[in-house]
């Protein structure tokens, strides 16, 4: 009795049920994934980097110092409401297209005065906020 040898298939891996599987997960996760937002501020937290960040054209420098005064775009302004501070803001910003509003606030400046500038871009409409810093010294 002759016996023919068994001639072995190679196993082979088919990736469709894998793709598909794949595409179920991530179309779940992007319709379960929830875009909340928080405050109507949007603020980007400062990070203590030695590179200095690159300057954007947009942007409106309010400086507070210690004592609570404060210079927009390098005129002092007065404070005396959060609505007269946000006009000020307004006016710097003149037809600039969303403006980004660059805090710089002393280390003893209080809370408070930064929240007033805060208040005010809410007020005059401006939605991005960031804080500088400077690199600590080792």
């Amino acid at each position: 009795m002759r016996f023919r040898p068994r001639v072995r298939e190679e196993p082979e891996i088919n990736l469709v049920p894998l793709i598909d599987v794949m595409m179920v997960i991530l179309i779940f996760l992007m319709i379960s994934t929830t875009y909340s937002k928080y405050t109507e501020l949007q603020i980007n937290l400062p990070t203590a980097d030695v590179e200095k960040q690159p300057e954007r054209p947009n942007e409106i420098q309010v400086l507070v110092n210690a004592t609570g005064q404060y210079v927009i775009d390098k005129s002092p302004v007065a404070f005396t409401t959060v609505t007269e501070l946000g006009e000020s803001l307004r006016r710097a910003g003149g037809d600039r297209k969303d403006p980004v509003i660059v805090i710089s606030a002393d280390a003893q400046a209080s809370h408070q005065s930064v929240v007033r500038v805060m208040e005010a871009s809410r007020a005059a409409g401006y939605a991005q906020i960031t804080f500088t810093t400077q690199a600590a010294t080792k």
